[in-house]
């Protein structure tokens, strides 16, 4: 049986663009295409979908799954493979969320989480923001985190406290512009805006460009989706556009 794009859309959650560019790729190639051009797609694609869906879970580029799947000898040694993968990843995220709870323990009174388990925890969160920087923009980009790191090098756990609470501070300032309508293009938002910037560069040196490319990991990124948007899930969005802003006007971006 053959499958229509928008069938296939629709069962595995997907846009049909998404479907034609795995097409123009070649990552994904319908079964038939008709002589007016719709594609159709058979049950080996749907598998072959569901494979490239799950390295997408993982954060992997679509090149590299090209490359995965053109080393797949078979279908059950494949999919035992991605088994691995995705039980390594959710050990992973395990062990990242009891670091997590164990220091909203801390902070909430409970249990003082030890030192070494907090700094544990925040190295985890540089590697994933790494990660994430080096698939979205290159070595360079996550290089970054190891400059940031050692402008912290000496920081003790009551400067990270402190840069956290500042950080909560001012992300309460944006939300309340947000929320009285303020543009975030206009000359106060920007204003405020430059105080994010400043405390951006405290832990991590950004140019003009990476600060520019932060709105994007601030708009879609889950890590920094989360921190920006835990008491406004609003935010994101009007700060994102708002660094944008900032970088073309006041850093002469582009």
């Amino acid at each position: 049986m053959h499958y229509s794009i928008s069938q296939v859309a629709t069962m595995a959650g997907v846009s049909a663009r998404t479907l034609r560019h795995y097409d123009e790729i070649g990552l994904l190639t319908p079964a038939a295409v008709s002589s007016n051009g719709y594609r159709w797609y058979g049950r080996s694609e749907l598998r072959r979908l569901q494979r490239i869906l799950l390295l997408r879970d993982l954060d992997v580029p679509l090149p590299q799954i090209d490359a995965v799947l053109a080393g797949d000898d078979d279908e059950a040694s494949a999919l035992r493979r991605h088994l691995t993968i995705v039980t390594a990843e959710r050990d992973r995220l395990d062990r990242i969320a009891a670091t997590i709870t164990r220091t909203l323990d801390d902070l909430e009174g409970g249990d003082r989480l030890p030192d070494e388990e907090f700094f544990r925890g925040l190295d985890e969160g540089r590697s994933q923001l790494a990660a994430t920087l080096e698939e979205r923009f290159g070595n360079a980009a996550a290089g970054t985190v190891q400059t940031g790191t050692t402008h912290t090098a000496r920081w003790t756990r009551d400067d990270y406290d402190q840069a956290a609470a500042d950080g909560r501070e001012l992300y309460a300032r944006l939300s309340r512009a947000r929320r009285s309508g303020v543009d975030p293009t206009s000359v106060r938002a920007l204003d405020l805006i430059a105080e994010h910037h400043e405390a951006v560069r405290a832990v991590w040196p950004v140019d003009p460009a990476a600060y520019h490319a932060l709105a994007d990991l601030i708009e879609t990124d889950p890590q920094q989706r989360d921190v920006v948007g835990a008491e406004d899930p609003d935010l994101p969005l009007w700060l994102a556009t708002a660094v944008r802003a900032y970088a073309v006007r006041r850093l002469d971006h582009g």
